[in-house]
């Protein structure tokens, strides 16, 4: 049902001229620094022998989602902030919606993905070669497309069918979906039911699968040398601090009866702002292939140059 309303107020972070400076100011370091981290390892895996291993494959499309996932919110908010036009279009506002939704749940299945990467290679090294192949990978990859597709569309749908004749004031910094159901003029039980049913159940089964997998492999380190443990240590414990911090606002935002509260706008910023700029620095600098890399390729751009 198209509505009569033909945009939207977003409120922001805060109304404060001088708060929004500052707010500009940090995320637009943020935002520049998660495009050129994610972007930076996307070039390297893809121009580097050395990290072709399907975790790095899996990585590159986390890096692809972390980039995409960010720029669906991040440079709204910060232009607004420094031209203080807090509006968005009905059209944009239902288009962003659309690609967060696409672009997080992308993001969270590549997660899963590396997770049982992660798995099979401590779990099961000796199968690792043969379980987790390059078609393989590719297959998963392509099945977390359609699947965030399918979840995007099942999203919107409700929200599109939804009648906005009045208010018309989004107390948020984007177009997420519990504020703006809030603004319809019918009742949205349903659609919140829906919400909670999709986002909600994949974000929960989600962290659930996450975590019994890691369990798993810090049960299975136990037969390990001291150095192999070592390795894994590193590796997973990056990888739940990952999970935690991207998983835990979701599950608080999207597992609950349709109500807002004005805590939601800071907590949204830790899943749409910075788990998409520490990304890059969990899996680049915790790891000493993708550093190494980093440096040839650095190297190589250099000798270039002078040439």
């Amino acid at each position: 049902m198209r509505a009569n309303v033909t945009e939207f107020i977003l409120l922001g972070l805060t109304q404060d001229s001088e708060k929004q400076k500052i707010v500009f100011a940090i995320f637009f370091l943020f935002y520049t620094a998660t495009v050129v981290g994610n972007l930076l390892i996307v070039v390297t895996i893809k121009t580097s022998p050395t990290v072709g291993s399907p975790m790095y494959f899996s990585l590159t499309y986390l890096s692809i989602a972390d980039t995409c996932f960010s720029t669906t919110t991040a440079p709204k908010l910060i232009v607004d902030n420094l031209s203080h036009k807090n509006t968005i279009s009905f059209d944009v506002c239902m288009t962003q919606l659309f690609a967060m939704h696409f672009f997080g749940c992308m993001e969270i299945y590549v997660i899963n993905l590396m997770a049982y990467d992660r798995f099979v290679a401590i779990c099961k090294p000796l199968h690792y070669s043969v379980i987790m192949n390059h078609r393989v990978c590719g297959m998963l990859i392509l099945f977390a497309w359609i699947g965030s597709f399918l979840h995007s569309i099942v999203q919107i749908i409700p929200v599109l069918n939804v009648p906005f004749f009045g208010p018309n004031v989004i107390d948020h910094y984007f177009c997420d979906l519990q504020p703006l159901l809030r603004l319809g003029c019918t009742d949205t039980y349903v659609s919140n039911l829906l919400v909670v049913s999709n986002s909600g159940a994949i974000c929960s089964i989600s962290f659930v699968l996450l975590m019994i997998s890691y369990t798993l492999i810090l049960y299975s380190l136990r037969n390990h040398s001291a150095e192999g443990k070592r390795k894994a240590l590193s590796t997973c414990s990056s990888h739940i601090f990952v999970v935690i911090i991207f998983f835990g606002p979701c599950i608080f935002i999207y597992t609950r009866p349709p109500t807002t509260f004005p805590l939601d706008k800071l907590v949204s910023v830790f899943y749409t702002i910075i788990t998409p700029f520490l990304n890059p620095l969990i899996y680049t600098l915790r790891n000493s292939e993708v550093k190494n890399a980093m440096k040839k390729l650095w190297s190589t751009l250099v000798i270039s140059g002078d040439k």
